[in-house]
């Protein structure tokens, strides 16, 4: 489903949650498969997997005997693809969180693993509100509890002053929380989540002593983690051995197919410019050609086998997408001409974010493939080669 601006205007946001956008799918699946749930699941683990990886061009179809609540659902659907990956690591990750086990996501930036984790926690639990984004000013109170200090001057330490975190919040309710670039955490941070996910408790001294029990927060079950992390942030703030344990690693690639890279890259550019309440005019063989140099160079090879020399800085899909949505607005809003001619600028300005040798490399893959290629004859790329000066 497409958020069109006036409907983005309606919600009073500009992006809605998954579990928001997919509301619909989600009832659907939940009908659809009555098999048994993990505490706390609102989907089974198979339920989740189709949500995640789509159902095959299959047409699902509600069972004939279901409550009046149930009423108001289609009575069929097809559940489209909205991670675009292995569906044996979606299926890992579900048996992990299925177990209450911490699920920790790596990859190179732009490999869609924030959007991985709002998909699972939305599917799992009905909710990816409950997250932490990490930084290096993230404070301990993030992971475990805070207080609202009025009511804490007026009353002192009581449950009433008490402001939870989201993780704490997810511990009482038995769901799923969620946390952003845990490694831009300080390590001192970071390890208030080891005996989160050992213990299963947060212990709350102010409270302890009057004898009621509330001086700490035992989860319940349905509770866990899904952290993410970046490669390319090793070493900023490293993880402990003791946290790392608590966690199952899943690295996330980079798309393989073209084909599939290309359709993506074109349905989300889609949906951009038309948040942005206007319509998508790039043309398919310029988007082909652009997600060609991605890849290409992300790769440090062509698609022809030459040998290319990678840039420092992440050649994402993620990248892909804003580029080419920066297209379409350029010919929607600026009347561009030819959009193809403001490809090399845009792509300068993706290289030149780590590295100004970075932009000797990208010339580097103008004498190479885009000349060869267009000596081979292609009228794209001879007009890409012809634009090698708008690089300099």
């Amino acid at each position: 489903m497409t958020l069109t601006r006036e409907a983005g205007a309606r919600a009073g946001r500009q992006v809605m949650s998954a579990e928001e956008r997919y509301a619909d799918e989600l009832a659907f699946l939940a009908a659809h498969d009555d098999g048994p749930r993990p505490p706390g699941w609102t989907l089974t683990p198979r339920a989740v997997v189709t949500f995640i990886c789509g159902s095959g061009g299959e047409t699902l179809k509600l069972p004939r005997s279901l409550p009046q609540a149930h009423e108001t659902l289609p009575e069929r659907m097809s559940i489209p693809v909205k991670f675009v990956g292995e569906r044996a690591l979606v299926e890992r990750c579900v048996v992990t969180l299925a177990g209450e086990r911490g699920l920790l996501l790596v990859g190179e930036p732009g490999t869609a693993k924030s959007m991985l984790s709002e998909l699972l926690a939305a599917a799992v639990c009905g909710t990816s509100a409950l997250t932490v984004q990490g930084t290096a000013g993230t404070t301990e109170d993030a992971f475990r509890y805070g207080w609202n200090y009025a009511l804490l001057l007026a009353q002192g330490p009581t449950p009433q002053a008490l402001v939870d975190s989201p993780v704490l919040t997810a511990m009482r309710s038995g769901r799923v929380a969620r946390v952003e670039e845990i490694t831009r955490c300080l390590p001192e941070v970071q390890d208030a989540l080891v005996s989160i996910l050992s213990d299963r408790r947060v212990s709350i001294p102010e409270l302890s002593g009057d004898g009621d029990g509330r001086g700490s927060v035992a989860a319940v079950p349905g509770f866990t983690v899904i952290a993410t992390a970046n490669l390319r942030d090793r070493g900023v703030s490293e993880m402990s051995a003791a946290l790392k344990r608590r966690f199952n690693f899943e690295t996330i690639h980079p798309i393989a197919d073209a084909v599939a890279e290309t359709e993506l890259v074109r349905h989300q550019a889609t949906a951009a410019v038309e948040r942005a309440g206007a319509a998508y005019s790039v043309d398919d063989s310029v988007l082909e050609a652009l997600v060609t140099v991605f890849r290409d160079l992300r790769e440090g090879r062509s698609a022809e086998g030459w040998d290319v020399e990678r840039p420092g800085t992440v050649m994402s899909t993620a990248e892909a997408v804003q580029v080419t949505a920066s297209l379409g607005l350029a010919a929607a809003y600026l009347s561009a001409g030819d959009v193809l001619d403001l490809v090399p600028g845009h792509l300068l300005g993706v290289v030149r974010k780590d590295d100004p040798a970075d932009h000797g490399r990208l010339l580097g893959y103008w004498d190479g493939p885009v000349r060869r290629r267009a000596e081979d004859g292609s009228a794209l790329w001879r007009r890409l080669w012809d634009l090698r000066e708008t690089l300099r």
